[in-house]
């Protein structure tokens, strides 16, 4: 059932895609720490918030750094050319509360108030360097602490080459999980399979991004830990847990001016133990996607297959597939500039552990209520359970 939906759907992307391309190109058109400190309104890089436009990509991108924007008054240098202190320090706050109602649950409804609630900074460090964190104060009524966190290279040598260094999600360059407008997640980049550690969530090493503007080709390599984000060993003090270090590629190509397609591959080992056993699993993702935008849609298509060689640690059990499958369809008369905002979005996990099988569809409605206030109703049926969820919620930032 997964495969011919995900065949149905790849059918649709083509046509959308086909379609699109003959539309006429739409017209030219941060956190609220960044709308403060810039003077310019939330619009500027969001459609909504927390989701990006194209000003809001090349914003994070140049290290959150406007160049023609920046003036020495609002800099300390304390007349040293290599001081470049921000005079103010930027803070902002992002509130996430819901109420939920899931069918058939022991507990059906649930006021999550708040769901979250987090402290996010994010500037310049020095001229064509700049850092983004935030700090979980409350995640599902936990402390969850740091989450994103890195210092930013942007145009090392004068080049379009970038580094970060730091904590971030390793899904980050197919879709980033943190800016999605719906409560349901894009469910394969957090799936695990038995005992492995590795997922496409947060993870710590650095990332190099490389654009050749001729082309319209954008590469992204990565090297990681690959066990996530866990306390230090309290012997050796090391985050990592084993001697493997995994690494990833992302590369994407412009088509059109209203998109283009791309390709994800992720390599790594790691040490497995469970109950006395010990092995070492090897984990590969390959997979393909699509992005093409244009008059009131904007849609994404991706695939992903994950394959793991021990997860279980069983002479018995080995080479377990699973495939993910997510499509995302965002629509508003005026993207840009909208107060209301309709999201689709399907969700599909297919694996021989069966236990992780998972397929949704989830139709989301936002409203902002100003730029940085959105009010969302959102509906999902779950095809493996055949339950529904509804939940109600405020997502606000300042």
């Amino acid at each position: 059932m997964l495969r011919r939906r995900c065949i149905l759907a790849l059918a649709l992307a083509v046509m959308a895609f086909a379609t699109i391309t003959l539309l006429r190109p739409p017209g030219a058109e941060a956190i609220p720490a960044f709308a403060r400190r810039y003077k310019i309104s939330c619009s500027t890089c969001h459609a909504p918030f927390p989701k990006l436009k194209d000003f809001g990509d090349e914003f994070a991108g140049n290290g959150f750094y406007i160049p023609e924007e920046e003036k020495e008054r609002d800099y300390v240098t304390a007349g040293d050319d290599m001081l470049w202190l921000p005079r103010t320090f930027p803070l902002s706050i992002r509130f996430d509360a819901y109420g939920v109602y899931r069918e058939g649950a022991d507990t059906d409804t649930d006021f999550q108030i708040p769901w979250g609630m987090k402290i996010m900074s994010g500037g310049s460090v020095y001229k064509n360097i700049g850092y983004y964190f935030y700090f979980y104060m409350s995640e599902r009524g936990e402390v969850a602490g740091i989450e994103d966190a890195y210092v930013h290279f942007n145009d090392i040598g004068g080049a379009p080459f970038d580094i970060m260094l730091g904590q971030f999600q390793t899904s980050d360059p197919l879709m980033k999980r943190e800016l999605r407008l719906t409560y349901e997640d894009y469910v394969i980049y957090k799936v695990s399979v038995g005992y492995s550690a590795i997922n496409l969530t947060y993870d710590r090493g650095f990332m190099l991004t490389y654009g050749i503007d001729r082309t319209g080709t954008d590469l992204v390599g990565m090297l990681v830990n690959g066990n996530g984000k866990p306390e230090a060993d309290e012997e050796t003090g090391h985050f990592d847990n084993d001697r493997y270090k995994n690494g990833g590629l992302r590369v994407f190509q412009s088509i059109t001016d209203y998109g283009g397609a791309g390709a994800f591959f992720y390599y790594g080992k790691e040490g497995v133990e469970m109950e006395g056993r010990t092995g070492t699993n090897e984990v590969t993702y390959w997979g393909v996607d699509c992005n093409v935008a244009g008059g009131p849609f904007e849609f994404t298509l991706q695939y992903l297959n994950r394959k793991d060689t021990s997860p279980l640690v069983q002479e018995d059990v080995t080479d377990i597939s699973t495939d993910g499958f997510v499509a995302e369809l965002v629509c508003a008369r005026d993207r840009m500039k909208s107060r209301h905002y309709l999201v689709l979005l399907y969700n599909g996990v297919d694996s021989q552990l069966n236990k992780l099988d998972y397929e949704t569809l989830t139709a989301s409605y936002t409203y902002l209520l100003a730029r940085n206030i959105r009010l969302m109703a959102e509906w999902t049926n779950s095809f493996t359970t055949h339950q529904n969820r509804v939940v109600l919620g405020v997502v606000t930032g300042f």
